[in-house]
């Protein structure tokens, strides 16, 4: 979910590309698990939760307990030089549904002063654009530039069970007002440091596309010189039912250019509107 607007700030022109957070992949299948029992077998209430994993447990039981579930989508980029800010923001409504596996995101982009609509659908592995008055566009979701439009707080659930599995000492797990926080954070360290870490996979493919653009405009900046100035992701859910309630991601990277830095930032807030029970099919003539 990105917009095309001219940075000022570069003596080069540019033009780059912002909004692009996502969750990785496309929806994932509903997990339909039952226990049955026989007659006069007794069965035991589930312990409560008590790790991380445990609770990323019963967030996927819960969330693929209904068929789909609407997100309240709010997401800003920017890049800042010598003072002066390109900045870009999103909303959108998010829809995703589980069986089948679908995705349907409506919104707009404000850039400039100027408000530009977005519809995005994933199905069937296929990803479907459409930005502002042109025409639809189409590729597999597993291109890393598709993989930047889709934001999918249920495909969260994923991500921090990955960072567990990888690197679990970055997932810290509280409990305080009456809220379950799942949270992976860092300070200032250079991207070298960590990029074998597995939040780094993902700030770098959100960073891609600008730094790409940024490089043909002159900033020769590769990633082994690049700072993560800040990251924090955090996976909220309710104590009692443990449905994802909301997904934040943001972070910041420096980016040196002629003995100063371009200041990148991205912030990405998703909020759950509660349950939908709709399907989810691409407009007529779409294909």
């Amino acid at each position: 979910m990105r917009v095309n607007y001219r940075l000022a700030a570069l003596i080069i022109p540019l033009s780059v590309s912002l909004i692009g957070c996502s969750a990785e992949g496309e929806p994932t299948e509903s997990v339909e698990s039952a226990e049955s029992t026989s007659p006069g077998v007794k069965t035991t209430k589930p312990a409560k939760p008590v790790t991380a994993e445990d609770f990323l447990d019963r967030a996927e039981e819960a969330m693929s307990a209904q068929g789909g579930w609407t997100f309240a989508v709010k997401g800003s980029e920017s890049l800042v030089f010598q003072g002066q800010t390109s900045a870009a923001s999103y909303e959108a409504t998010v829809r995703r549904t589980q069986a089948p596996a679908a995705f349907h995101s409506s919104g707009f982009v404000i850039s400039r002063g100027k408000r530009k609509p977005e519809e995005i659908f994933v199905i069937g592995g296929t990803q479907y654009v459409k930005e502002g008055g042109d025409a639809w566009k189409h590729g597999p979701v597993s291109d890393p530039d598709m993989k930047n439009k889709v934001e999918d707080p249920v495909a969260a659930i994923g991500e921090f069970r990955k960072y567990l599995q990888e690197s679990g000492d970055d997932v810290t797990l509280t409990k305080a007002g009456g809220k379950i926080r799942l949270q992976v954070r860092s300070g200032s360290r250079k991207l070298s440091e960590v990029r074998d870490r597995s939040f780094a996979e993902k700030v770098v493919r959100e960073l891609k596309p600008t730094l790409k653009q940024l490089q043909k405009a002159g900033v020769s900046a590769t990633e082994d010189q690049l700072t993560l100035s800040r990251l924090e992701e955090t996976l909220i859910l309710d104590p009692e039912t443990y449905r994802v309630e909301s997904h934040r991601f943001r972070f910041g990277f420096l980016i040196p250019y002629r003995g100063q830095d371009i200041t990148y930032g991205q912030d990405v807030n998703e909020e759950n509107g509660g349950v939908f029970d709709g399907r989810i099919e691409l407009p007529t003539g779409v294909n």
